[in-house]
């Protein structure tokens, strides 16, 4: 799966993979990216819960390891990539285990996760994530050797990790350097609390946008 800005983030971080790459959601559903193009010269297997383009072998990544290692043959990971696809897992935790398991010691895991999102299917959507909340699911993985990133919805718009991830607030001081989106609606909403009608029109002190975390964790 994956958006344009996952692309980037896996393309700006393309020197860190190591070979044998596993993708997990890799079919083609003709509006996601295309993550495999990126790695051509390495050996890739690109994996789904549903057969389609794209889609090397299917595999249910909360099914019982062991289910899934015979599958594979035994075969470990110096990469894996999981885009947008953890919100969709009923089971993250038991998948997240699975995936660690499957990483070479030293391997790199690029996972991006929503954290402000549309409820959306393919086929049920279950999670919604704090980069806080990624940690918790792969103990085993240190994130702090390669700068995470949060993306909105629109292409490029992108900021480092950190507690704030777009919030926009209704005020027309610009708080947080780097890039930042808001300003404009923060000052209509400005104005609107000097003429006394900011509560009725807004009623919260701040919103998000759509916003997506991107992290990458090194296996200890």
């Amino acid at each position: 799966m994956g958006d344009v800005n996952q692309l980037a983030f896996a393309k700006y971080y393309s020197h860190i993979v190591k070979s044998p790459i596993l993708e997990i959601g890799s079919k083609d559903y003709g509006n996601t990216q295309d993550f495999r193009a990126l790695f051509r010269d390495v050996e890739y297997l690109g994996t789904d819960m549903q057969s389609g383009k794209g889609v090397d072998m299917v595999l249910d990544f909360t099914e019982d390891f062991e289910l899934i290692d015979e599958k594979l043959e035994g075969k470990r990971f110096g990469t894996i990539i999981c885009m947008s696809v953890l919100e969709h897992c009923s089971d993250p935790f038991k998948m997240a285990r699975n995936i660690q398991s499957l990483m070479k010691d030293g391997g790199v895991l690029l996972v991006s996760v929503p954290f402000v999102w549309e409820v959306h299917g393919f086929p049920d959507d279950y999670w919604r994530f704090t980069p806080k909340g990624v940690r918790a699911l792969f103990p085993g993985l240190d994130f702090d050797v390669y700068n995470g990133q949060a993306w909105t919805s629109k292409n490029g718009e992108f900021s480092d990790l950190d507690d704030e991830l777009f919030r926009i607030k209704f005020s027309s001081k610009r708080e947080k350097s780097g890039r930042q989106i808001g300003y404009v609606t923060a000052l209509i909403a400005s104005v609107f609390k000097k003429i006394g009608v900011m509560k009725s029109v807004f009623g919260y002190r701040y919103v998000f946008p759509p916003v997506m975390v991107s992290m990458i964790g090194k296996k200890k």
